[in-house]
Order: C-alpha cells, then structure tokens, then sequence
C-alpha cells in the first residue's frame, strides 16, 4: 500500500525530529571522547570539536595515577552489583504474592505500595531515620531507603500475572510447591522483565548521585558520580604531580572528559547484552490477545 502524500510529509517531519534528537545526543559525546583522547595543545587552544587532535591517551593515563579513579570505580561495582541483586529480590519477594489470585488481601496491599508513589515522608524525615539507624556513612543508606521501586514491583506483578494460570495448575498437579513454583517455572519464563527491571536499577544505583552526596561522608567511598562531579567543579581536576613534564601536558579539560567516559563505558557495554530482553520487557502489556 502506497502511502500518501500527508503521510510522507509526516513520516519526513518524524525522521527529521529524530534525526536532530539522536544528533544532540550524539555530538556532544563524540566531543568528549575526542576532547579525552586530544593532546593539551589541541584543546586548551579549542581546536578539537568532534575528531581528536593529536591522538593519545595521555589524559587517561593522568587519570589513573593522579585521581582516586580507580577506587571510585570499585565503589561503583560494590554499590551497583549488591544494591541490583537486593533490590531485584525483594521486587520478585512482592510482585510474585501479589500476582496471585490466592493471595488475600493483595489488592490493598498493591494500592498501599502505589499511594507511596504519590506521597512520601520528605527528604528531612528519611534522613532522620536513616540517622537512627545508624546507616549513614554507609553503602546501606543508599540500599535499604530505594530498596523497592513501586513502579518496577507493578510492572514484574503484571508480568507474573500474564503468564497462563494453566502452568501453575500443572506444576501444583505434580506436586510443585510456591518456592519451587516461582524459581523452576515463573522466574525462567520472566527473563525479559528481570532483565529490564535489572537494567533499571543497575542504572539507577551507578548514577547515583544525590544519595550518596547526603548519606556518604567518607571521600574514600565516593562513587564515580559524585568523584566526576567534583572535579568538574574544582579548579583542579587531579592531585599533585612531580613531574613537570605530565603537568605541561595536562588539561583539566582533558582529564574531565576522560573521567566522563570512565563513568558511562560500562553502562554502554552491558546494554548490548540485554537489549533483546529490553525490548520485551517494555513492550510488556502493550499487546494484549
């Protein structure tokens, strides 16, 4: 079926949207990663836009030995990888009861769990409590608080709840109980949606920024986040070196946009892997039949 003549300008006007979105997420970070990967000369003189100008790695080597990077970087690890798995437990822990047609009382319980989307204690209150508890200072106060998303509870509970009752009433028949009902049968049927709510909350724990500015005191169990956002509000971007050589060659420029990449290559590099559950997940209940 040909298209008409409106539907080719719409379809023009769409392209041409997305174009310049895609374009304004693009540029500036191919200007990062060539203003990372430029010699000093070629950027504090501004000659370096989307190509690096006198390829090296040099800005990341200063990075490396000159900043707490590294550190950082396993504090990332640590914070994403346990906070991910806790949170991603606890989510299946509530969405899978209340998926389940059994389950007395689910339907208060799901709309106590959605009024806390609405409103919440406040960030002073929240504090206060995770003072109490002696959790300040530690990588708790970033777990425990966000430990369940209201939003990604619903979206497993309605996953779990789409899959066809006819699978739980043979599995019962065979004598399958509700821990080996969830972990033999629902869980390896719900790749997509643990994948996409994974993804949600490893993305959610490595960017964390805010938390960790309010709960961490410590600058040796800064994240990358808030390392990065220091130094690009410092004057100085590393700490001191001897050798004068390295510091002729140095741009603050340079080692911001080297630590900017540090921060969001891993991101980049896991996505691929769990895309193809990714486009699953989100698409789950926009087709129903």
């Amino acid at each position: 079926m040909r298209a008409s003549n409106g539907e080719k300008v719409f379809y023009g006007v769409n392209y041409l949207v997305l174009l310049l979105i895609t374009l304004s997420c693009i540029l500036p970070f191919l200007n990062i990663v060539a203003l990372s990967l430029s010699d000093a000369k070629a950027v504090m003189s501004g000659q370096v836009s989307l190509l690096p100008v006198g390829f090296t790695f040099f800005s990341y080597k200063s990075l490396f030995e000159g900043t707490p990077i590294v550190n950082a970087f396993w504090n990332n690890i640590e914070i994403t990888l346990i906070g991910t798995f806790l949170s991603l437990a606890v989510t299946i822990m509530a969405a899978y009861p209340l998926s389940r047609k059994q389950f007395y009382a689910r339907r208060f319980f799901t709309m106590a769990m959605v009024f806390t989307m609405i409103f919440s204690g406040g960030l002073i209150p929240t504090y206060l409590i995770v003072q109490k508890l002696g959790l300040v200072n530690s990588y708790y106060s970033l777990w425990l608080p966000g430990l369940v998303s209201t939003y990604n509870m619903l979206i497993m509970r309605s996953y779990f709840s789409n899959i066809p009752s006819e699978i739980d009433e043979a599995a019962r028949i065979d004598g399958c109980g509700e821990l080996r009902l969830l972990f033999r049968i629902m869980l390896p049927l719900s790749k997509p949606v643990l994948a996409t709510i994974a993804l949600f909350y490893g993305v959610g724990y490595w960017n964390a920024f805010m938390s960790v500015l309010i709960y961490i005191n410590d600058t040796s169990l800064y994240n990358m986040t808030v390392l990065v956002q220091s130094m690009i509000m410092s004057t100085t971007a590393v700490q001191d070196f001897s050798d004068p050589a390295m510091i002729a060659n140095l741009t603050p420029e340079g080692i911001r946009s080297a630590a900017v990449i540090v921060m969001v290559l891993p991101i980049l590099l896991v996505y691929p892997f769990l895309q193809k559950y990714f486009v699953k997940g989100v698409m789950l209940g926009s087709i129903k039949g």
